[in-house]
């Protein structure tokens, strides 16, 4: 039961009740003014008729109500009001000034003493005129439309009154009539509306029921549910395909997690393997007494290399979460450059490496922070000096143009090949596939790189051919 409830309280249902309960108001509203103002144009046309018809027989009857020849013409005047009445479906009443009546072509009246209602009298002395609805006293069952003239002699005097009486069937048949109609064209208006916004409502509600159900199979972690109506050019179109772009994009975060859960569990177990290892070896004696020292070393290595990753992993999420356009600070580039050099010293001795620095003595102030530039350059710098062939030159520059400070970083070594130059920059990759080579890397100072830069609105570029690997990105001047 509440299942059943609860689906007829649904949107579709919702809409489809307010559009029906809206036009059905429109109907009624309108209908009582159609049936208020076709009523009193009913009302008055058939007054009007009344009126020309009892105005009629009045001047019939002005002679027999003066007293000359009145049996001749009381004869003769009956018979005319009796077709008049009979032709026009209308009773004709002649009366005194005091409102008896004399004549009458109902015959249901044949022998009674019939008087009129004094207020109908009086209001035809006063005005020459009455319309009133009325049984006459209760001769009449249900009420019916009088109308009363006074009757002229030809002096000009009133000589007396006379009356035309409509049937109810008579005045309601054209107002039934209209009223039919309305009732049918109103039935078929709502019927129209209900079956137009039913379907404007449907088609409304499915993308947000499909919607419904895609959340659902994203909240159990399938995320290749995708709108079909991105196409429809309406509000509901945007939505859709919002909704499709924020599933790409959960997508992809989802496989990039994936990946760096795959990837920082590898990088996490190696070291952690080779401690427990040879730890375990010690303590059981399996590795000899004199060997230990060895071991300890290499376990002393392994444990400063976990350090390392895990502060890169710090390192990363904090960056991720800093602003460093937001207080809009400048530094000197050249300044930066130059210390970085410095504190690479020992590192491109190391590799009898020498150093060509294409760096201005006049500052070139960039905007952004100083300490992550500083990061990105050392990353660079120390990239390039680890894969750099032994006793070759290193590049380091920076030009300005357009508006920007272009800072490029350059070695010789070993050709990247071009499939993996868009892989440098991703997390815990390694140019050397075994991993060997280049034990003190964890794979972050790229990633790092990258993310430092985006922070900044910038992009890194890299090539590498006849084995030149060039690395350069852009920093916004003042």
């Amino acid at each position: 039961m509440s299942r059943f409830k609860k689906r007829f309280q649904g949107l579709y249902w919702r809409q489809l009740q307010v559009t029906a309960g809206m036009v059905m108001l429109t109907l009624v509203l309108l209908g009582a003014s159609f049936f208020s103002l076709s009523y009193n144009y009913a009302r008055d046309l058939k007054s009007q008729e009344l009126e020309g018809k009892a105005q009629m027989v009045s001047q019939i009857a002005a002679s027999y109500l003066e007293g000359q020849e009145q049996n001749r013409r009381q004869e003769d005047l009956l018979q005319l009001a009796t077709f008049a009445a009979t032709v026009s479906d209308v009773d004709f009443l002649i009366c005194d000034l005091d409102g008896s009546v004399h004549l009458s072509t109902d015959v249901d009246m044949e022998g009674l003493v019939v008087q009129m209602p004094q207020n109908i009298v009086d209001e035809i002395l006063a005005e020459k005129h009455a319309s009133q609805w009325s049984t006459l006293n209760g001769l009449y069952e249900s009420r019916r439309l009088v109308v009363g003239v006074p009757a002229y002699a030809p002096s000009g005097s009133v000589v007396g009154l006379a009356f035309a009486v409509s049937t109810s069937a008579s005045l309601f048949s054209m107002w039934h009539g209209f009223a039919g109609l309305f009732f049918m064209t109103a039935f078929v208006v709502l019927m129209i509306s209900i079956l137009a916004a039913s379907i404007t409502a449907m088609r409304q509600v499915q993308p947000i029921r499909e919607m419904v159900q895609a959340t659902r199979r994203y909240a159990e972690g399938d995320f290749d549910v995708r709108m079909k109506d991105c196409d429809r050019g309406d509000e509901m179109g945007e939505l859709a395909a919002s909704f499709n772009n924020m599933a790409e994009t959960l997508q992809q975060t989802e496989r990039q997690r994936r990946e760096f859960i795959a990837n920082i569990s590898h990088e996490l177990k190696t070291p952690m393997t080779t401690i427990a290892g040879y730890t375990d070896g010690i303590l059981d004696g399996t590795i000899p007494p004199e060997n230990e020292k060895q071991y300890l070393q290499i376990i002393s290595q392994e444990s400063r290399r976990l350090s390392r990753l895990v502060r890169r992993m710090l390192d990363v999420s904090q960056l991720q979460a800093i602003d460093p356009l937001k207080g809009g600070n400048h530094f000197d580039l050249c300044e930066s450059m130059r210390r970085v050099l410095i504190s690479m010293e020992k590192k491109i001795n190391d590799r009898d490496l020498d150093v060509d620095a294409d760096i201005p003595e006049e500052p070139i102030l960039v905007l952004g922070d100083n300490d992550m530039i500083t990061q990105v350059l050392y990353n660079l710098l120390e990239n390039t000096t680890k894969f750099a062939r032994r006793g070759s030159t290193l590049y380091l520059g920076v030009t300005t143009i357009d508006g920007k400070a272009r800072v490029t970083v350059r070695n010789l070594g070993d050709t990247i090949p071009a499939e993996e130059l868009p892989l440098l920059f991703e997390r815990f990759h390694k140019s050397d596939k075994s991993r060997s080579e280049d034990k003190d890397g964890v794979g972050l100072g790229l990633y790092i790189v990258k993310t430092i830069l985006e922070q900044h609105k910038e992009k890194i570029n890299v090539t590498s051919e006849n084995g030149v690997t060039t690395f350069s990105f852009s920093l916004t001047t003042e």
